[in-house]
């Protein structure tokens, strides 16, 4: 049975796009608290269903998918910029394909300016009704007004006009930047890029035997399988482990492991390797808010997931990306890694930061292992001992020692040397991520 919530994220996702939504309706329709209503508006904003903008209220917009996610509305547009709505607010819903910059003449703009763009332009009146009559929205800077004439036009068409105190090239700074970041999040890997659905998953009931479960266990020899109710809620993980040795007429709701670690599919395919390592588990159920289980992950889709994030091109430049790029092998030692401070990795003083400086020793003492041994690996915990700060420009050379290496887990200690000089030590503990 869905819950209020879900109900309320259903009527939501079934709304018109474009419909302008309020706490108090949703609540009068569904018959539930103004209480209930909000935090599931608020829910569906997380989700991209709808957005809410300051004297405006809540509208209705397309779910983006993942390969058109760098695109933005221009309700979002209207948050990111801190603008206000001129005119042509049944239009916020709609994607903007591109934006252009108004610094030419009319004649020229006629030729950058189509249907679905975004003219970013002062008050320049004539140039407003151009881009309007052209099928594009406009983003007036400078906290200028639009003429009468632009907004009735903006409200017949339903294009927005939007004005910002923002001068132009900031508001294209705060766009691009907008972009930017969807397209790193873009990049990520969630569960459900990679979850075998439930109609590929097999499973138990609660009154299947023993002697089923190992009939079916020998056909597929799995490391473990869901146990779900009628309804498809998950109960349960049931494993060779837990069959062995038990009655044959023994049910599988007597053998199983309640309760099992869970993740859902908006959850990143880090997040889940990472719990699948600390915990030593093979599998991992992937289940809804309703506790409805919508497939599995093993160890390894996650490895497949890794190695295939690794080989993509990387279209936005993560903190993680510049420190990857500054590194460099020594010649003569290629354990050892020459690296450059650059200016994204410095605080505010100028110095290496420490998020900098972890993600180095991070992907330093990775490199180590895999040089040692094929396999990827995560750290469990670090120690760093600053021993002096680092400037920006300065050359550091990091020199890793695998002190210990079990089955399970590496002990890395690294030395820091900037210009011959000791300038940090730090251990990290890594733990292996096997087939």
């Amino acid at each position: 049975m869905s819950t209020k919530h879900e109900l309320i994220l259903r009527y939501i996702e079934s709304l018109a796009v474009g419909e302008k939504i309020s706490v108090r309706q949703v609540a009068r329709a569904l018959s539930v608290s103004e209480g209930t209503a909000y935090r599931a508006i608020k829910e569906a904003e997380n989700q991209k269903l709808v957005n809410t903008i300051e004297r405006v209220g809540t509208i209705r917009i397309e779910k983006k998918k993942k390969e058109n996610i760098e695109r933005l509305t221009f309700a979002e547009v209207v948050n990111i910029v801190d603008g206000v709505v001129l005119g042509g607010r049944d239009g916020l819903h709609k994607t903007l394909t591109k934006f252009v910059i108004g610094a030419m003449q009319l004649d020229d703009m006629r030729r950058y300016i189509d249907a679905g763009s975004l003219l970013i332009v002062g008050n320049r009146q004539q140039a407003h009704e151009l881009a309007l009559s052209a099928g594009a929205a406009v983003l007036v800077t400078g906290g200028f007004d639009a003429a009468d004439e632009a907004k009735k036009l903006a409200n017949e068409l339903n294009l927005p006009i939007i004005s910002s105190s923002y001068d132009s090239f900031t508001v294209a700074t705060m766009l691009n930047r907008a972009i930017y970041d969807q397209m790193i999040e873009k990049e990520i890997l969630l569960v459900e890029d990679i979850v075998t659905p439930l109609e590929e998953t097999i499973t138990f009931l609660p009154d299947d035997d023993v002697a089923y479960f190992n009939q079916v266990n020998r056909k597929t020899s799995h490391s473990g399988y869901p146990v779900i109710e009628k309804n498809g809620k998950l109960i349960g993980i049931v494993t060779s482990r837990d069959a062995v040795g038990k009655h044959e007429n023994e049910t599988i709701g007597k053998v199983m492991t309640p309760h099992p670690i869970t993740v859902d599919p908006k959850t990143s395919v880090a997040s889940a390797g990472h719990s699948m390592i600390w915990e030593g588990l093979d599998l991992l159920p992937v289940v809804g808010e309703n506790g409805l289980l919508g497939g599995i992950i093993s160890r390894q889709d996650v490895l497949k997931a890794f190695q295939m994030a690794q080989r993509q091109p990387q279209q936005g430049e993560k903190i993680d990306d510049i420190v990857i790029s500054q590194m460099k092998a020594v010649p003569d030692q290629p354990q050892n890694i020459e690296f450059t401070v650059a200016p994204q990795m410095t605080n505010q003083f100028g110095s290496l930061s420490y998020g900098a400086l972890t993600t180095l020793l991070t992907e330093v003492g990775n490199r180590a292992i895999k040089m040692r041994k094929r396999g990827e690996s995560v750290p469990e915990n670090m120690t760093i001992y600053f021993i002096k700060h680092v400037q920006l420009g300065s050359t550091i050379i990091v020199e890793p020692r695998i002190l210990q290496m079990s089955r399970r887990f590496v002990k890395v200690d690294f030395d820091l040397f900037s210009e011959s000089e000791l300038i940090a030590k730090a251990m990290v503990m890594y733990q292996l991520f096997e087939r």
